[in-house]
């Protein structure tokens, strides 16, 4: 009995029905017509409503699964599937409503479905995580009712569970089948012709239409009735590294997402390209102290690996010791490597205090520091200022786009290449910086 009331809802239109109704009896102590109608509809409400009850109470007429992926993909439209049957040999209407992980701050879910007699019906949302870590899902809750619409009956499905957020392991995905059918243009990455002769040859094979003219072999072509052209492969087992700052500076968030991250999704989408590009990947994180090391090697063994690094780090929000990231990359990378730094400055002079480090590091290894456009100062240096306090607001704007590019020419003068990005396009930035130095053959 305690679950059958647990389980019982009144709709709103019982209760605009009872409220007529009372009316109407009110009016009946004055008007005997209103009196006798009102007892009619209360007798009628009484019908509907027990008949309602029977029908949806009858048997249990509602099976809903939840499929979840067994990890979220940060950053990314994550697909939550629901599949419904209905038992009942009447049509129904359900409401769905989903215990969503407090971290998406949703409190006004609902699904609203029309089902036939018997049958089954596949629906599916959409959840964008922002952050890594792990999310609970609670119960699955369903509410029923036939088309008279008085009362509903409550399913409780238990299907709590937890579910990681993972750095964005479909933006990688889709890189990688981009890369594969050389279709990365369509993603934004610059098509880039090769500048150096940093290859070796491979074979000799047809000529496709698209390859350079310059590589076509005209003695092969002689003794063939086609066109042929010599095919080179570029010098393999280079090392990729990825440096992410944690510091209180890569904090800073975007779109609900922090620059730290967009940091991480772009270095493994990088770590995967470089490893398709016959080169090795490797990644150090670092803060306060060293986060992380994992030395660059190659597989889908090792990238996934780099894959669980990356979701298991945080931060302290402490200031990033440059000089201990120095030391530990002279004591432990020997080679000479691409080093990729995700950081970011916000004018010269935190830039000066990191300065000396950086170039320490250009001596060993080609250093690319990558750091952020405040994408909030592009409404201020829009607008036309109209009063004083626009015009102060849009001086201090400039003043901070301008020192984002006098960062730029103090690192060019240093011998140290840079990347200036918006978060949204870090990841397409950083690639098309790590081909066009591959191309050009300086790494």
């Amino acid at each position: 009995m305690l679950r059958f009331i647990k389980s019982l809802y009144f709709d709103n239109l019982f209760f605009i029905l009872l409220i007529i109704n009372v009316i109407m009896f009110v009016f009946g102590h004055f008007v005997i017509v209103f009196y006798l109608l009102a007892k009619l509809m209360l007798l009628a409400i009484l019908v509907l409503t027990a008949v309602n009850i029977l029908l949806i109470y009858n048997s249990t007429g509602l099976f809903v699964s939840r499929e979840l992926p067994e990890r979220l993909s940060n950053g990314d439209k994550n697909e939550i599937l629901f599949s419904l049957k209905n038992k009942y040999r009447f049509p129904i209407q359900v409401k769905l409503i989903d215990e969503i992980p407090f971290q998406f701050q949703v409190r006004d879910f609902l699904i609203a479905v029309h089902l036939e007699a018997f049958a089954e019906k596949q629906i599916a949302y959409h959840l964008i995580p922002k952050k890594r870590g792990e999310y609970s899902f609670g119960n699955l809750n369903a509410f029923v009712t036939h088309k008279i619409g008085l009362i509903w009956r409550r399913y409780t499905f238990d299907y709590q569970q937890v579910v990681p957020v993972y750095p964005s392991f479909m933006q990688m995905k889709q890189f990688e089948l981009m890369a594969i059918s050389n279709r990365l243009t369509e993603l934004g990455v610059k098509k880039i012709r090769r500048i150096s002769n940093n290859n070796e040859f491979e074979q000799i094979r047809e000529y496709v239409k698209g390859d350079d003219y310059r590589t076509i072999n005209w003695k092969a072509t002689a003794r063939s009735p086609r066109l042929m052209v010599n095919q080179y492969q570029d010098e393999k087992s280079q090392q990729v590294y990825c440096l992410i700052d944690m510091g209180r500076n890569m904090q800073m968030p975007f779109e609900g997402m922090t620059l730290l991250d967009y940091a991480i999704n772009a270095s493994l989408v990088i770590s995967n390209i470089a490893m398709h590009k016959h080169d090795k990947a490797g990644l150090i994180t670092y803060g306060k102290r060293i986060g992380a090391l994992v030395k660059a090697e190659r597989g889908r063994k090792h990238l996934m690996q780099i894959m669980q690094v990356l979701y298991r780090q945080k931060t302290n929000f402490l200031e990033s010791n440059n000089e201990l990231l120095y030391v530990t990359v002279k004591q432990r990378i020997k080679r000479r490597s691409l080093l990729l730094l995700f950081t970011n400055f916000e004018g010269v002079v935190s830039l000066e205090r990191q300065l000396n480090y950086f170039k320490q590091l250009a001596k060993s290894h080609l250093l690319v520091v990558i750091f952020f456009k405040n994408t909030e100062l592009n409404a201020l240096l829009a607008q036309k200022a109209e009063n004083i306090e626009q015009v102060y607001e849009k001086t201090i704007a400039e003043k901070f786009d301008y020192e984002k590019r006098l960062i730029i020419k103090e690192l060019q003068k240093n011998g140290i290449f840079s990347v200036l990005s918006e978060p949204k396009n870090l990841t397409v930035d950083t690639l098309n910086k790590y081909l066009e130095l591959k191309m050009r053959g300086v790494f």
